[in-house]
């Protein structure tokens, strides 16, 4: 079984850029301290790269 992650917006992105704003929306976000599950796959990693700071994330089994 594939490894996955998951994934919580803890930080606004209020005075982000407007591709950090699309990243997290792009990632599956709606609103502040929800939490998605995704395959740990390298695309995901590099969006979760570039708006680490926003982000939380843990790896599930």
């Amino acid at each position: 079984m594939a490894k996955q992650l998951k994934i919580t917006w803890v930080k606004s992105f209020i005075g982000c850029p407007e591709t950090q704003r699309a990243t997290v929306r792009s990632l599956g976000f709606k609103k502040l301290q929800q939490s998605v599950i995704k395959n740990d796959c390298p695309e995901i990693r590099g969006q979760i790269n570039k708006v680490n700071h926003l982000l939380k994330v843990e790896e599930l089994d």
